[in-house]
């Protein structure tokens, strides 16, 4: 474990500031392209159209672009692909300033910026533990700052920023989304090189991308990181299709109070990143996951009996606290036990898990509000939040916890293994 003297490398504040803008960018563009694509249609499965565009790569090339990731030079996928979204936003920038802007250009804009932070986040995943040695409390740390950021960008200052451009005209949110991921590419160029890792035996793109997710499938500890986020989104995902309406009619709040909802929320998903690490040395990390989760599922169940709005502010802080330091301790134990050659692979099984939930939990918001009431999915998603709770106490246990990051724990030089050297797909230690 790392001394209270380390501190994080240099390149980390690089790699920070850059996420930090491009998660600016992003924040902007999640406030401005709904009310953007508002200005060119009404039509309510048009505007889910640009909305689903930006997740399907996920759905369709998740655990690929993890495959062509682990191929790849990490550091130059990253600043490649944000000068390849920069270079691709000129052309709605172009549109919008000409007057040719149209929903299909828009849809197709979303689909390929998606596809581009498929690759970045995943490189980005896969790049950190390297730069930090694959120490878990610098990870955590690190994570930490991150969430913290894009937090902060994306949830608080993003939004309103990108309604403001809107207001001065179409092209503007645009050209500040393409601005913040130029300012990111050269960041991230001038970061360190890290050692890419060993290349596998020449096998297709494809084979190596189901050995990569048969990896998280056989290994329970890496399959327990997994389903938390994965069930979990079906449980948030339900709750945030009715929570406007229950919001509106069971709390009596307008559009001012739904809006100070969600700012609760995220500033509870800023106190959770920041105390994450505490957590972590005080419970030990496994679980310190079972409580944060269990917290969500007791946060979720207080939302659904809140009597006013002032109680579902503090229910909803809470869960986003769960959720902040559920965030930064899963993938930050990731990053330290996944051998580097299937770092990609194995953060974008888990990720492509988590998005193709989300759809369904979706669905069964509106279907429990339609047949039953509005507070009925959000008791749902609390019972199913604490039932997964229970189900993967065990899987992310102390006891597994440790044993997997003894057994990622770089050799001792007289055994004749160098670290960092790899070989085949390994099998995954049973845990």
């Amino acid at each position: 474990m790392t001394r209270a003297t380390d501190k994080l490398p240099t390149g980390f504040g690089r790699l920070w500031t850059a996420q930090t803008v491009s998660s600016l960018g992003d924040g902007v563009m999640h406030g401005a392209l709904p009310l953007l694509a508002l200005t060119l249609t009404r039509d309510p499965m048009a505007l889910a159209a640009v909305t689903a565009a930006a997740t399907l790569p996920w759905l369709l090339f998740g655990i690929l672009g993890g495959a062509l990731v682990d191929r790849w030079d990490r550091r130059r996928t990253m600043w490649v692909t944000d000068l390849a979204r920069a270079a691709l936003l000129a052309i709605p920038v172009a549109a919008a300033a000409l007057d040719a802007l149209s929903i299909t250009l828009l849809a197709a804009v979303a689909f390929l910026l998606g596809l581009g932070g498929l690759l970045f986040d995943t490189a980005a995943t896969a790049y950190l533990p390297d730069l930090l040695r694959r120490d878990p409390a610098l990870l955590e740390r690190a994570n930490s700052r991150l969430r913290g950021a894009q937090t902060a960008m994306s949830g608080f200052a993003g939004p309103p920023t990108g309604s403001a451009l809107l207001a001065l005209g179409r092209a503007f949110p645009l050209l500040a989304d393409a601005v913040s991921f130029l300012l990111s590419a050269l960041l991230v160029r001038t970061l360190p090189a890290v050692p890419r890792p060993v290349p596998e035996a020449r096998e297709s793109l494809l084979r190596q991308a189901r050995a990569g997710a048969s990896y998280v499938f056989r290994d329970r500890l890496l399959l327990g990181l997994a389903l938390r986020p994965a069930v979990g989104n079906v449980a948030f995902l339900a709750v945030e299709t009715v929570l406007a309406l229950f919001a509106h009619d069971r709390l009596g709040t307008g559009t001012h109070g739904f809006g100070l909802l969600l700012t609760a929320e995220a500033a509870g998903g800023l106190l959770g990143a920041g105390i994450a690490s505490h957590l972590s040395r005080k419970l030990g990390t496994g679980t310190a996951l079972t409580c944060t989760a269990a917290v969500e599922g007791l946060a979720i169940l207080g939302l659904a009996a809140a009597p006013n709005p002032y109680a579902a502010g503090l229910a909803l802080a809470v869960c986003g606290a769960g959720m902040g330091a559920t965030m930064v301790l899963g993938p930050s134990l990731r990053q330290a036990i996944v051998p580097a050659h299937l770092m990609g692979r194995v953060a974008s099984t888990s990720r492509m898990l988590a998005m193709c939930a989300a759809p369904l939990g979706a669905v069964l918001g509106g279907w429990l509000a339609t047949t039953h009431d509005v507070r009925t999915p959000l008791y749902a998603a609390g019972l199913l939040l604490l039932a997964m709770t229970a189900i993967t106490a065990s899987m992310t246990s102390n006891r597994r916890v440790e044993a997997a990051l003894r057994a990622a724990a770089p050799p001792h030089p007289a055994s004749g293994n160098p670290a960092g050297e790899t070989g085949p797909l390994p099998t995954p230690p049973a845990r």
